[in-house]
């Protein structure tokens, strides 16, 4: 079991109003899987993200991620798993603007301290493994949407992660694009990368092998 999630609830405080967000969520994934989460604006689904990619943590309930109660770690402990565990692609790339694609790549790497040598040639495996080969000392603003989005996925892949969370991974790009990317998941987890997506798109969501769907915070199966 890669992931699980046991009776988790999330409520937001504002002013003196207890606002609830997530309610009594369960979920389990197993290591391998290929799933995604839809739902419509306002269902809850980034924050679910958030919670199981130690962005967040939960009002109540257990979180388990690659056998470990991630719900109750502290900030330190939830950079760490962040760094090791996790490998993230946004709608929005959140690539450095004035480094190149290699540079972009490496930046995990960099911060779990590998060496140079190895993090360079990590990270040209990387892009080379998503179709950048030729791109590497791009910067973003040579790229069109879709290899920034490649850019993004070889540097969520980069570190080995035991999860890869994509949250509305095509949102932002045109449909040849979005396509392309979709087929790289699709790679991924063949070649064995456990993949969760957040999408409100159910064209998006029927790449994956199961999907379960979320509304007003609560999370069901789709049959």
């Amino acid at each position: 079991m890669i992931l699980e999630l046991q009776g988790i609830y999330k409520d937001y405080i504002q002013g003196k109003m207890r606002v609830p967000v997530l309610k009594d969520i369960n979920f389990s994934m197993e290591e391998g899987e290929y799933v995604a989460i839809m739902g419509p604006s306002g269902s809850g689904k980034s924050t679910l993200m958030n919670i199981i990619g130690c962005l967040d943590q939960c009002t109540s309930g257990k979180v388990f991620l690659d056998g470990q109660d991630i719900s109750r770690c502290n900030e330190n402990q939830m950079s760490d798993l962040r760094l090791k565990k996790i490998g993230f692609v946004f709608q929005s790339f959140h690539l450095l603007p004035k480094q190149s694609a290699l540079t972009n790549v490496e930046l995990p790497l960099t911060y779990a301290k590998v060496p140079k040598k190895e993090r360079e040639e990590r990270a040209l495996a990387a892009l080379d493994r998503v179709g950048l080969a030729e791109r590497v000392h791009f910067h973003p603003n040579q790229l069109s949407g879709g290899q920034m989005q490649r850019v993004a996925i070889a540097r969520a892949i980069v570190n080995r992660p035991k999860l890869l969370l994509a949250d509305e991974p095509t949102g932002a790009l045109d449909s040849k694009s979005g396509t392309q990317v979709m087929e790289l998941f699709q790679s991924l987890n063949d070649e064995g990368v456990s993949v969760l997506m957040i999408t409100h798109d159910s064209e998006i969501a029927d790449h994956a092998k199961r999907v379960v769907m979320i509304r007003d915070g609560i999370l069901t199966e789709r049959w």
